[in-house]
């Protein structure tokens, strides 16, 4: 049976179910009983950020400025909590009942702002309309193995699948499964100008690219409950303008922009805190298998030989990015460092007989392509910095080639390059996206790498329901990327918050994917 919505038709009753919601099974703060006290004030937080919001739609294009504000508005039937790396229930409790059947039992009484219930129904229409937009650059690529969504009843939402998707979970947390009012948005169309979410706050006034206001929305029952009364988000234009938001307390807190020089003289400073963790941000270099010489394993693989990634990322980028050992980040289920494991130390001898035994005596010459703008002001110095590794060591002569995006977008796709930069911040928090790009046909960064091996294992991996016997497969299958070199793994990124001394929980507001979860912070 489908399920039948049940809407608030009146003011009155509209607004005694907000007031009823609003002293009900909250958990963030505990109601005021007898003689214990109310709690504190909960205040309204200023944050800068220069990221551009492009979407507020959650159908739509998703950066990390969209997925910050969408993250923020809307719910998911599960979510990521910083304490914990796997999927918890948010709107749902959810499980496999069959390899192809994922059910989510939805919460009772779960409403969004403007008084509507939230059923199964809006779950339903939430994924039928982003699978139908197939929005350019938007989420409905990630849920090719969804055949449908069903509505037994008004609390539960059936996820048919085409096949075994052990992925399910990990997609269901992020900002493209967000739950919509089925009878705020239209079917057909993004809607781009407001927001309609059950999330830990309510949109209240947006300025495209200047300014978004949050509230509170105290009828939020999931696992981010807001510990403040709403937030102030304003977008400036770059370092300089963050620093002195952050510094003049014009800001309580600011993300996303800071330059390395800026960022050494707040740590160094008594003003404010800076907070960071490893993020979900990646460097590599592909090596492209349309050209002649990166297509010989034995030139691949002298070059993960030589690589010293200590000195790239201290030459580079003064030490403000982690070394990376692995397609696959620390952090995420199945990370082992396979290419320390296969190459151990940068060492000039081992690669020099890596060449010999694939035949190889004269110097290799490469091209080295990379982009300006598009990996931020780093990617120069990086280049460079490959290009002396590899000729000091003899072996090789580096020809650099630096293009800007779209112009480097079509020469990386023609083959015109031996390698060349890339990077990459997964759609979902799941290590399966990190190996999509560069294993499957048709990835994302158009190697023509092609592995029988690895997209066996790949296959096998995304089936598999056991996560420790998933785990394992992702381990065999960084192994064969670091024996067969298709990419080369340079730096991890952090993710950065600068925020007053007097700001609490900082730490917790920062996602694997690189966004910011507000609801966490408090004075």
């Amino acid at each position: 049976m489908i399920a039948v919505k049940r809407r608030a038709v009146a003011g009155v009753l509209v607004g005694s179910l907000a007031v009823l919601l609003a002293g009900c099974g909250k958990n963030d703060h505990p109601v005021s009983q007898g003689g214990t006290p109310p709690p504190p004030k909960q205040t309204v937080l200023k944050v800068a950020t220069t990221d551009a919001v492009t979407s507020l739609d959650p159908a739509g294009p998703y950066e990390i400025g969209s997925r910050t504000l969408q993250a923020n508005i809307f719910q998911t039937l599960l979510t990521i909590t910083p304490d914990k790396p796997t999927p918890v229930p948010d709107a749902a409790d959810c499980q496999y009942d069959a390899p192809t059947i994922y059910t989510c039992s939805l919460k009772k009484d779960l409403t969004f702002p403007n008084g509507h219930e939230l059923t199964s129904s809006d779950v339903k229409f939430s994924f039928d309309r982003m699978l139908k937009l197939k929005t350019p650059g938007g989420p409905a690529a990630l849920f090719t193995s969804v055949a449908s969504v069903t509505t037994p009843d008004e609390l539960t939402a059936v996820f048919n699948l085409k096949r075994p998707d052990a992925r399910l979970p990990y997609l269901l947390t992020i900002t493209a499964a967000s739950i919509l009012d089925e009878e705020f948005y239209p079917t057909s169309k993004l809607l781009n100008d407001t927001a309609m979410g059950s999330g830990p706050y309510e949109l209240t006034s947006y300025k495209a690219g200047r300014q978004a206001v949050l509230t509170k929305f105290t009828g939020y029952r999931g696992a981010r409950g807001a510990l403040n009364g709403g937030v102030e988000l304003n977008t400036v234009a770059d370092s300089a303008a963050l620093t002195q938001a952050v510094t003049s307390g014009k800001a309580d807190v600011a993300l996303h922009g800071f330059g390395p020089t800026d960022l050494d003289k707040l740590r160094s400073g008594d003003k404010v805190q800076v907070v960071e963790a490893e993020s979900a941000e990646t460097r590599f270099f592909s090596f492209n298998f349309k050209s002649a010489t990166a297509r010989r394993p034995a030139v691949r693989r002298a070059v993960a030989q030589l690589l010293d990634r200590a000195t790239l990322v201290k030459k580079a980028y003064a030490d403000h990015v982690t070394p990376l050992y692995s397609v696959i980040p620390p952090g995420f289920g199945g990370h082992v460092d396979a290419f320390k494991a296969e190459y151990k130390e940068p060492n000039k001898a081992a690669a020099t007989m890596i060449l010999r035994d694939g035949g190889l005596t004269g110097v290799v010459t490469l091209t080295l392509g990379w982009t300006p703008t598009h990996y931020g002001p780093g990617a120069k110095a990086e280049a460079i910095e490959v290009k002396r590794q590899l000729e000091a060591s003899g072996l090789f002569k580096v020809n650099l080639r630096g293009v800007e995006w779209p112009q480097y977008q079509q020469l990386v796709k023609a083959g015109t390059f031996d390698l060349y930069h890339a990077g990459w911040t997964p759609e979902y928090p799941d290590s399966d996206d990190y190996l999509v790009p560069i294993v499957r046909e048709g990835a994302v960064f158009q190697n023509a790498y092609r592995s029988q091996n690895a997209n066996k294992l790949m296959d096998q991996e995304i089936a598999e329901q056991n996560q420790l016997d998933r785990e394992e497969l992702l381990e065999n299958l960084q192994r064969v990327l670091a024996h067969d070199v298709p990419a080369l793994p340079s730096w991890q990124g952090r993710l950065t918050v600068v925020a007053g001394k007097d700001i609490k929980n900082v730490a917790a507001t920062l996602n694997p994917l690189s966004f910011v979860y507000f609801s966490s912070l408090r004075k």
